[in-house]
């Protein structure tokens, strides 16, 4: 049987952290339109986050077996 592919999308947005317990992400709303955004909400895009927990077992299935990038 052939090896299992590791979706291309969820690879450069989601990473594993040091120990593989969570996953690691961008917050959306960043790209474009942010001139009527206040500075202090653009600032705080700017930080990341952690996949929700209910979704954190789909992300690892989609960037490769126990969350770790190929």
């Amino acid at each position: 049987m052939p090896k299992m592919k590791s979706h291309s999308g969820a690879k450069k947005r989601f990473k594993p952290t040091k120990g593989g317990t969570r996953i690691k992400r961008a917050c959306m709303n960043k790209n474009h339109i942010l001139n009527k955004k206040s500075r202090e909400r653009k600032r705080k895009l700017r930080q990341g986050d952690y996949v929700a927990s209910g979704q954190e077992r789909m992300i690892k299935g989609l960037i490769g077996a126990g969350g770790k990038s190929n």
